[in-house]
Protein backbone atom coordinates (compact mmCIF):
# COMPACT_ATOMS: atom_id res chain seq x y z
CA UNK A 1 0.00 0.00 0.00
CA UNK A 2 2.76 2.87 0.94
CA UNK A 3 4.94 1.92 -2.73
CA UNK A 4 1.70 1.57 -4.70
CA UNK A 5 -1.37 3.64 -3.28
CA UNK A 6 -3.48 0.25 -3.22
CA UNK A 7 -4.30 -3.02 -1.52
CA UNK A 8 -2.80 -6.63 -1.74
CA UNK A 9 -4.20 -8.43 -4.78
CA UNK A 10 -4.24 -12.57 -4.39
CA UNK A 11 -2.60 -13.57 -6.42
CA UNK A 12 -0.08 -10.81 -6.02
CA UNK A 13 1.99 -8.99 -9.27
CA UNK A 14 5.26 -10.19 -9.88
CA UNK A 15 6.18 -6.09 -10.13
CA UNK A 16 5.26 -5.89 -6.44
CA UNK A 17 7.20 -9.02 -5.44
CA UNK A 18 10.43 -7.36 -7.34
CA UNK A 19 9.54 -3.86 -5.77
CA UNK A 20 9.13 -5.84 -2.55
CA UNK A 21 12.71 -7.19 -3.18
CA UNK A 22 14.99 -4.32 -4.68
CA UNK A 23 13.48 -2.41 -1.71
CA UNK A 24 14.56 -4.32 0.69
CA UNK A 25 17.98 -5.17 -0.78
CA UNK A 26 19.96 -1.92 -0.36
CA UNK A 27 20.83 0.72 1.60
CA UNK A 28 18.62 3.80 1.88
CA UNK A 29 19.65 6.47 4.32
CA UNK A 30 21.76 8.14 1.95
CA UNK A 31 19.33 7.38 -0.82
CA UNK A 32 16.20 9.81 -0.88
CA UNK A 33 13.46 8.89 -3.45
CA UNK A 34 10.29 6.67 -3.83
CA UNK A 35 11.97 3.57 -1.93
CA UNK A 36 12.88 5.95 0.69
CA UNK A 37 9.77 7.06 1.37
CA UNK A 38 8.32 4.01 1.64
CA UNK A 39 10.53 2.97 4.26
CA UNK A 40 10.18 5.86 6.34
CA UNK A 41 6.33 4.95 6.37
CA UNK A 42 7.10 1.92 7.41
CA UNK A 43 9.56 2.72 10.07
CA UNK A 44 6.65 4.71 11.08
CA UNK A 45 4.27 2.14 11.66
CA UNK A 46 6.83 -0.22 13.00
CA UNK A 47 7.10 -2.40 10.22
CA UNK A 48 10.75 -1.75 9.34
CA UNK A 49 13.71 -0.70 11.96
CA UNK A 50 15.75 1.52 9.99
CA UNK A 51 16.79 2.53 6.22
CA UNK A 52 19.87 0.32 6.64
CA UNK A 53 19.80 -2.60 4.77
CA UNK A 54 17.43 -5.33 6.32
CA UNK A 55 19.90 -8.52 6.79
CA UNK A 56 18.74 -11.44 4.66
CA UNK A 57 16.91 -14.01 7.57
CA UNK A 58 14.71 -10.59 7.88
CA UNK A 59 13.80 -10.50 4.30
CA UNK A 60 13.27 -14.62 4.77
CA UNK A 61 11.21 -14.48 7.01
CA UNK A 62 8.77 -11.75 5.44
CA UNK A 63 8.82 -13.35 2.02
CA UNK A 64 7.75 -16.46 3.85
CA UNK A 65 4.70 -14.75 5.13
CA UNK A 66 3.43 -13.86 1.97
CA UNK A 67 3.87 -16.75 0.75
CA UNK A 68 2.34 -18.34 3.34
CA UNK A 69 -0.94 -16.02 2.67
CA UNK A 70 -0.66 -17.08 -0.94
CA UNK A 71 -0.90 -20.79 0.21
CA UNK A 72 -3.27 -20.27 2.61
CA UNK A 73 -5.87 -19.26 -0.36
CA UNK A 74 -4.20 -22.17 -2.94
CA UNK A 75 -2.56 -19.69 -5.11
CA UNK A 76 0.74 -18.99 -6.95
CA UNK A 77 3.35 -17.00 -5.20
CA UNK A 78 5.25 -14.49 -7.04
CA UNK A 79 7.99 -15.19 -5.16
CA UNK A 80 8.21 -18.24 -6.74
CA UNK A 81 8.55 -17.32 -10.54
CA UNK A 82 11.86 -17.11 -12.23
CA UNK A 83 12.75 -13.51 -12.29
CA UNK A 84 11.95 -12.86 -8.89
CA UNK A 85 13.66 -15.84 -7.89
CA UNK A 86 17.31 -14.70 -9.26
CA UNK A 87 16.39 -10.92 -8.18
CA UNK A 88 16.68 -12.59 -4.11
CA UNK A 89 19.74 -14.22 -4.91
CA UNK A 90 21.18 -11.89 -6.58
CA UNK A 91 19.97 -9.32 -3.46
CA UNK A 92 21.50 -11.74 -0.76
CA UNK A 93 25.02 -12.33 -2.73
CA UNK A 94 25.15 -8.09 -2.56
CA UNK A 95 24.30 -7.76 0.88
CA UNK A 96 26.63 -10.49 1.71
CA UNK A 97 28.14 -9.83 5.37
CA UNK A 98 30.82 -11.69 7.01
CA UNK A 99 29.74 -14.44 9.68
CA UNK A 100 29.68 -12.68 12.63
CA UNK A 101 30.25 -14.99 15.93
CA UNK A 102 27.48 -15.58 18.36
CA UNK A 103 30.52 -15.59 21.12
CA UNK A 104 33.63 -13.47 21.06
CA UNK A 105 35.98 -16.39 21.98
CA UNK A 106 35.21 -20.57 22.06
CA UNK A 107 35.56 -21.91 25.21
CA UNK A 108 37.97 -24.52 24.81
CA UNK A 109 39.21 -27.23 26.93
CA UNK A 110 42.13 -25.12 27.78
CA UNK A 111 39.83 -22.01 28.88
CA UNK A 112 37.33 -24.44 30.15
CA UNK A 113 40.22 -25.82 32.49
CA UNK A 114 40.94 -22.42 34.02
CA UNK A 115 37.65 -21.95 34.57
CA UNK A 116 37.29 -25.23 36.60
CA UNK A 117 39.92 -23.82 38.72
CA UNK A 118 38.12 -21.43 40.16
CA UNK A 119 35.61 -23.78 41.23
CA UNK A 120 35.99 -24.67 44.89
CA UNK A 121 34.64 -27.42 47.57
CA UNK A 122 32.07 -25.66 48.38
CA UNK A 123 28.18 -26.53 47.54
CA UNK A 124 28.41 -23.85 45.02
CA UNK A 125 32.08 -24.65 43.36
CA UNK A 126 30.86 -27.86 42.99
CA UNK A 127 27.54 -27.19 41.14
CA UNK A 128 29.17 -24.57 38.89
CA UNK A 129 31.99 -26.73 38.01
CA UNK A 130 29.33 -29.97 37.20
CA UNK A 131 27.29 -27.29 35.46
CA UNK A 132 29.89 -26.15 33.07
CA UNK A 133 31.83 -29.78 32.51
CA UNK A 134 28.16 -31.27 31.61
CA UNK A 135 27.40 -28.60 29.20
CA UNK A 136 30.49 -28.65 27.72
CA UNK A 137 31.18 -32.24 27.25
CA UNK A 138 27.91 -33.26 26.54
CA UNK A 139 27.99 -31.94 23.14
CA UNK A 140 27.98 -27.96 24.23
CA UNK A 141 24.82 -28.12 25.70
CA UNK A 142 22.62 -24.80 25.49
CA UNK A 143 21.82 -23.02 28.63
CA UNK A 144 17.64 -23.69 28.56
CA UNK A 145 19.05 -27.21 28.07
CA UNK A 146 20.89 -27.20 31.63
CA UNK A 147 19.18 -25.37 33.70
CA UNK A 148 16.03 -27.28 32.38
CA UNK A 149 17.42 -31.31 33.72
CA UNK A 150 15.95 -32.94 36.21
CA UNK A 151 17.32 -35.46 38.46
CA UNK A 152 15.49 -38.32 36.81
CA UNK A 153 17.07 -37.15 33.35
CA UNK A 154 20.83 -38.76 34.47
CA UNK A 155 20.84 -42.26 33.97
CA UNK A 156 23.42 -43.54 36.58
CA UNK A 157 22.94 -47.39 35.27
CA UNK A 158 26.89 -47.65 33.40
CA UNK A 159 28.41 -45.38 35.81
CA UNK A 160 30.04 -47.87 38.55
CA UNK A 161 31.12 -50.39 35.83
CA UNK A 162 31.96 -47.49 32.86
CA UNK A 163 32.41 -44.17 34.68
CA UNK A 164 29.24 -43.57 32.19
CA UNK A 165 26.28 -41.12 32.94
CA UNK A 166 23.07 -40.96 30.14
CA UNK A 167 21.97 -37.35 29.95
CA UNK A 168 18.05 -37.47 28.82
CA UNK A 169 17.39 -33.94 27.23
CA UNK A 170 13.30 -33.84 27.05
CA UNK A 171 13.15 -30.88 24.51
CA UNK A 172 16.23 -29.63 22.55
CA UNK A 173 16.23 -26.43 19.45
CA UNK A 174 16.10 -29.46 16.81
CA UNK A 175 14.33 -32.69 18.58
CA UNK A 176 10.97 -32.36 20.41
CA UNK A 177 9.63 -34.18 24.02
CA UNK A 178 8.92 -37.31 21.97
CA UNK A 179 11.93 -38.27 20.46
CA UNK A 180 14.28 -36.94 24.04
CA UNK A 181 17.77 -37.96 22.80
CA UNK A 182 20.38 -39.56 25.45
CA UNK A 183 23.65 -38.24 25.61
CA UNK A 184 27.02 -39.93 27.04
CA UNK A 185 28.87 -38.32 29.65
CA UNK A 186 31.88 -39.98 30.38
CA UNK A 187 35.03 -39.61 32.89
CA UNK A 188 35.37 -36.44 34.95
CA UNK A 189 32.05 -34.64 33.47
CA UNK A 190 30.15 -37.67 34.73
CA UNK A 191 32.31 -37.70 37.98
CA UNK A 192 31.62 -34.16 38.34
CA UNK A 193 27.77 -34.44 38.05
CA UNK A 194 27.93 -37.81 40.33
CA UNK A 195 29.63 -35.69 42.84
CA UNK A 196 26.72 -32.79 42.89
CA UNK A 197 23.94 -35.14 43.44
CA UNK A 198 26.36 -37.12 46.69
CA UNK A 199 26.85 -34.07 48.45
CA UNK A 200 23.45 -32.72 47.85
CA UNK A 201 21.52 -36.10 48.09
CA UNK A 202 19.13 -35.16 45.41
CA UNK A 203 17.18 -37.87 44.80
CA UNK A 204 14.47 -35.97 42.34
CA UNK A 205 13.58 -32.69 40.75
CA UNK A 206 15.24 -30.18 39.53
CA UNK A 207 19.36 -31.32 39.18
CA UNK A 208 20.55 -27.67 39.23
CA UNK A 209 19.82 -25.28 42.06
CA UNK A 210 20.28 -22.02 43.00
CA UNK A 211 22.69 -21.88 46.56
CA UNK A 212 21.85 -19.72 49.13
CA UNK A 213 24.67 -17.55 51.19
CA UNK A 214 24.83 -19.72 53.62
CA UNK A 215 25.98 -22.48 51.22
CA UNK A 216 22.78 -24.60 51.12
CA UNK A 217 21.00 -25.84 47.53
CA UNK A 218 17.54 -24.05 47.56
CA UNK A 219 14.67 -26.44 46.94
CA UNK A 220 13.86 -24.48 42.96
CA UNK A 221 15.34 -24.80 39.58
CA UNK A 222 17.71 -22.20 38.21
CA UNK A 223 16.87 -19.31 36.55
CA UNK A 224 17.22 -19.99 32.73
CA UNK A 225 19.83 -17.55 32.42
CA UNK A 226 22.02 -19.00 35.55
CA UNK A 227 24.55 -20.47 33.68
CA UNK A 228 25.27 -17.22 31.68
CA UNK A 229 25.83 -15.59 35.06
CA UNK A 230 28.10 -18.43 36.43
CA UNK A 231 30.32 -18.23 33.33
CA UNK A 232 30.57 -14.33 33.47
CA UNK A 233 31.51 -15.02 37.21
CA UNK A 234 34.32 -17.50 36.91
CA UNK A 235 35.70 -16.01 33.80
CA UNK A 236 36.17 -13.27 35.79
CA UNK A 237 37.64 -15.11 38.70
CA UNK A 238 39.48 -16.97 35.94
CA UNK A 239 41.30 -13.31 35.38
CA UNK A 240 39.18 -12.89 31.72
CA UNK A 241 37.53 -10.42 31.24
CA UNK A 242 33.43 -11.02 31.22
CA UNK A 243 32.76 -10.21 27.84
CA UNK A 244 35.66 -13.02 26.82
CA UNK A 245 33.08 -15.46 25.87
CA UNK A 246 29.77 -15.96 25.89
CA UNK A 247 27.30 -18.88 26.49
CA UNK A 248 27.29 -19.94 23.00
CA UNK A 249 30.98 -20.00 23.32
CA UNK A 250 30.86 -23.34 25.07
CA UNK A 251 28.59 -24.74 22.81
CA UNK A 252 31.35 -23.65 19.89
CA UNK A 253 34.37 -24.37 22.06
CA UNK A 254 32.90 -28.16 22.18
CA UNK A 255 33.29 -28.35 18.58
CA UNK A 256 36.22 -26.35 18.15
CA UNK A 257 37.75 -28.97 20.47
CA UNK A 258 36.43 -31.65 18.44
CA UNK A 259 38.30 -30.33 15.45
CA UNK A 260 41.25 -29.64 17.20
CA UNK A 261 41.55 -33.20 18.18
CA UNK A 262 40.72 -35.09 15.31
CA UNK A 263 37.29 -35.67 15.94
CA UNK A 264 34.68 -36.50 12.84
CA UNK A 265 32.95 -33.72 11.78
CA UNK A 266 29.68 -36.48 12.36
CA UNK A 267 30.95 -37.89 15.73
CA UNK A 268 30.92 -34.54 17.04
CA UNK A 269 27.06 -33.65 15.46
CA UNK A 270 26.19 -36.82 16.80
CA UNK A 271 26.41 -35.02 20.52
CA UNK A 272 26.07 -31.72 19.43
CA UNK A 273 22.38 -32.84 17.77
CA UNK A 274 23.17 -30.05 14.95
CA UNK A 275 21.19 -30.99 11.90
CA UNK A 276 23.01 -29.36 9.70
CA UNK A 277 26.67 -30.76 8.65
CA UNK A 278 27.04 -26.94 6.87
CA UNK A 279 26.42 -24.96 9.88
CA UNK A 280 28.66 -27.46 12.13
CA UNK A 281 31.35 -27.55 9.70
CA UNK A 282 31.75 -23.64 10.09
CA UNK A 283 33.35 -24.32 13.55
CA UNK A 284 35.58 -27.04 11.93
CA UNK A 285 36.46 -24.26 9.44
CA UNK A 286 37.24 -21.74 12.43
CA UNK A 287 40.19 -24.01 13.50
CA UNK A 288 43.51 -22.50 12.36
CA UNK A 289 44.75 -24.62 9.78
CA UNK A 290 48.09 -24.82 11.10
CA UNK A 291 46.29 -26.59 14.35
CA UNK A 292 44.80 -29.37 11.47
CA UNK A 293 45.61 -32.80 12.47
CA UNK A 294 45.89 -33.42 8.45
CA UNK A 295 48.89 -31.15 8.23
CA UNK A 296 50.82 -33.88 10.49
CA UNK A 297 50.12 -36.86 8.29
CA UNK A 298 54.29 -37.04 8.01
CA UNK A 299 54.85 -36.52 11.36
CA UNK A 300 57.67 -34.46 12.45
Amino acid sequence: MAAFGKSLAWPEDEKVALRFILDHAQDLTEKPGPAQDVALELIAIGLRVALTCPSPATLDRRIASWQAFHRMRNLTSPFSTPLVQQARQKARRANAKPRTPKSPKPVTRDILEALLATCDDTHRGIRDRAMLMLAFASGGRRRSEVSGLNVEDIGRDDFLAKGLLWVRLLETKTTKKDQAPKLPLKGRGARAVVHWLEVTGLKDGPLFRPVSKADRPLPRRLASDALRTILRYRLQLAGLPVDFATLHGLRAGFLTQAALDGAPLAAAMKLSLHRSAVQAQKYYADVEISENPAADLLGD
